[in-house]
């Protein structure tokens, strides 16, 4: 069982942790966009905190880090639509600026994720990494054209899709009223008969963001809510470490 997310300061996670800074070193002059869903489907939880809990924790500890090694860090939240965007920067008061936006309720409201992102495409015209933390509960095939944009604008995306633990193995027992967080629809539901069938339409749906994610060359982070936050941490510097590397080796070969 990873830490409470509510319960860990990134702030000590950051100073206390230098290998993840010390990867950092090398990738100065950053300007990453913190992209955070904010949807009601982001307030679930099995396990004390919530999908919205890890993520703005996630985001916290990562604009943190960023801001540590001189880069630049901005934040947009969003909904059914953009709510928040901060542009990226590097100067006093302004990781403060970004945990407050965090610690907002996320609001209670249905996902349009690929309305969201394709507006921000229009905010986002300097290119740089943007940082996409959601629970994914949309169809995919929308999001991809917007992640085909924004790719071809020459940004590095990099996707961390949250799910909660129950959600992921379907652990419930007992028929009972089940709502759709986005819609509020309520259904009655044996979830001894449904097991199976929603287990195997939610690896479709993974798979499918998975060759989403490939075609356009945007690395993939999944990330249950129940996994050591600094596990995330070091999967994703540990990618960056790849992806550069694999950068200066063409390079190289092109030289």
């Amino acid at each position: 069982q990873g830490d409470d997310p509510r319960y860990i300061d990134w702030k000590v996670l950051a100073r206390s942790d230098r290998t993840y800074i010390k990867k950092f070193e090398d990738e100065t002059n950053l300007r990453c966009q913190l992209v955070i869903d904010h949807s009601k489907s982001m307030g679930f939880g099995s396990t004390g905190y919530t999908k919205a809990d890890y993520a703005a924790t996630l985001a916290a500890t990562l604009a943190s880090f960023l801001m540590k090694q001189g880069d630049a860090a901005g934040l947009t939240t969003f909904a059914d639509g953009i709510e928040e965007h901060l542009p990226p920067r590097n100067r006093p008061g302004h990781l403060r600026r970004i945990i407050t936006e965090l610690e907002r309720p996320a609001k209670a409201a249905g996902t349009s994720l690929a309305l969201s992102v394709g507006q921000l495409a229009e905010l986002l015209r300097k290119r740089g990494m943007i940082c996409l933390i959601t629970d994914l509960l949309a169809p995919v095939e929308h999001l991809e054209k917007q992640l085909a944009l924004l790719s071809a604008m020459g940004h590095d995306l990099v996707l961390f899709h949250l799910m909660d633990r129950a959600e992921i193995d379907f652990t419930f027992e007992k028929s009972a009223h089940f709502r759709d967080a986005e819609t509020g629809a309520e259904r009655f539901i044996d979830p001894q008969l449904v097991r199976e069938n929603y287990l195997k339409r939610l690896q479709a749906h993974r798979d499918t963001i998975q060759a989403a994610t490939d075609r356009h060359n945007v690395e993939y982070h999944f990330c249950p809510t129940d996994q050591p936050l600094e596990e995330v941490l070091f999967d994703f510097l540990s990618a960056r470490q790849r992806k550069k590397a694999s950068k200066s080796s063409a390079s190289r070969i092109a030289a």
